[in-house]
């Protein structure tokens, strides 16, 4: 293994320097392997199933696994542009050196901030429900609690990333587990048919039955795309997988297929085995599972999504790090700011950039949930769309030569899903869209006065060499 490092001096050189130089690198350390459970682990299939997937109960009940399903099929199609994009420019910068390189710099900066908007909401979302899972044990203020397994997580992101490739695979095969008992309990159990999977049907008020309409379930995709976002994990660490022209799109494929089956399959069985209408739409998964079983197993279930989410802390706090280190290694920011979120620790991690993306983490799990929810969703969907239509551009030129992974069936698969995910934006709520599109301007300003008038000291997006 080649070790790419250079001395922490010329870091901050290079980060503090106002002239192009040779980009410093990450080092190479993982393979497809270590590289999907790492990836996995931010999906985090079992606390996505446990902590985001009620939510989906309560507002779509029995179309909810139909609305995963079809979140899933769109994101095949996301993947396979993260897949030529992620092989083609292989950069920790992830998405915002993809589309910078391929649509220009104001584009790159936009996805920038979205992306950093998921990077920084999505880990306190999953930690708050470390609380509910810890119930059997001992009852917990879950703000406090998603605060603690934070500050828990940016500890461990501190550590070398073989290192937490490891930890995090240890706990992934726990939420497996979980996730496995979870579906077997619930066809056991099944108290209807195949046929409930298509009822559109949602619990409402005074124990009436509501149809869930498809103008719901369109607005609903937003956060089913959510649900197995983490795959693009793999590009944000193309720079420390070995061979990243090969092993980012296997990496990227593989991640999609698996935490689809991980999450959908469980779904359809808790859809299958709630014993009424009101129960599915309630989305206590815990009380269904002792109710299915004992209150051990329950308990056990419990235990291991507390785990799974202190997982996804893990890496996720991982994840975010690099994208921060990776802007100030692009004069993103005023040269200080580069200067610091640029070093680099004893065991080659961005542990200033660990912290900045931590402790405001542990900040969020004080903000009302729903807000970060519909931030998120609608963040997701607009970066999405850019990589779209980065991954439309990704043949012109002398890209169209470069040896990378190729998607099927372009362009029509970024067309259509450029389509697909501007209609599913304009059904989201008017006040996230607010909330997104005002954090978007914001960031539009700081690019008209501060960024692109030093056009040639500021957002220089490189990518590294290939060993």
């Amino acid at each position: 293994m080649t070790d790419t490092l250079r001395t922490a001096e010329a870091a901050v050189s290079e980060a503090t320097s106002d002239s192009p130089q040779s980009p410093r690198r990450l080092k190479r350390s993982i393979g497809v392997v270590g590289g999907t459970l790492l990836t996995l682990s931010c999906v985090t299939p079992a606390s996505t199933l446990f902590v985001v997937v009620p939510d989906l109960f309560g507002t779509l009940g029995t179309a909810t696994a139909l609305t995963i399903a079809i979140g899933s099929v769109l994101c095949i199609a996301v993947a396979f542009c993260y897949s030529e994009l992620g092989t083609l420019i292989p950069s920790a910068g992830g998405e915002y050196a993809m589309v910078s390189t391929l649509a220009g710099r104001l584009a790159g900066w936009l996805v920038f901030v979205l992306s950093l908007l998921v990077v920084m909401i999505v880990p306190p979302v999953i930690a708050m429900g470390t609380a509910d899972y810890l119930t059997p044990i001992v009852h917990l203020n879950p703000s406090m609690t998603g605060a603690g397994v934070m500050l828990l997580a940016t500890l461990a992101g501190l550590l070398d990333l073989r290192a937490n490739a490891w930890i995090t695979g240890i706990f992934l095969v726990l939420e497996v587990i979980a996730a496995g008992v979870v579906a077997l309990l619930g066809f056991t159990h099944s108290h209807r048919g195949l046929g409930s999977l298509t009822s559109m049907q949602v619990a409402g008020t005074g124990g009436h039955t509501d149809t869930v309409t498809a103008m719901l379930v369109v607005s609903g995709l937003a956060i089913a795309l959510f649900v197995t976002q983490g795959f693009s994990t793999a590009v944000y660490l193309s720079e420390e997988l070995e061979n990243p022209r090969r092993n980012v799109a296997r990496t990227v494929l593989a991640t999609l297929a698996i935490s689809t089956v991980i999450i959908l399959v469980p779904v359809v069985a808790i859809t299958m085995g709630a014993s009424d209408l009101p129960e599915l739409t309630g989305g206590d998964i815990s009380s269904m599972v002792t109710a299915w079983s004992n209150s051990a197993v329950g308990t056990f279930v419990s235990l291991c999504v507390a785990l799974a989410i202190i997982n996804a802390g893990i890496v996720m706090v991982i994840q975010n790090s690099r994208v921060l280190f990776a802007s100030a290694r692009d004069k993103a920011w005023p040269t200080p700011v580069n200067k610091v979120f640029s070093k680099l620790g004893r065991f080659g991690s961005p542990w200033v950039a660990t912290l900045a993306v931590g402790i405001p983490g542990a900040v969020l799990c004080f903000v009302n949930l729903d807000t970060l929810y519909g931030v998120t969703g609608v963040s997701v969907t607009g970066m999405y769309l850019l990589v779209a239509v980065a991954a439309l551009l990704s043949r012109r030129g002398h890209h169209r030569h470069t040896h990378a992974w190729r998607m099927p069936l372009w362009p029509a698969m970024p067309i259509l899903l450029i389509a697909v995910l501007a209609y599913i934006l304009t059904q989201q709520e008017t006040s996230y869209l607010l909330w997104t599109g005002g954090i978007v301007a914001a960031a539009t300003l700081y690019w008209a006065f501060y960024l692109r008038p030093r056009r040639e000291t500021r957002w220089l997006v490189s990518i590294p060499e290939e060993d």
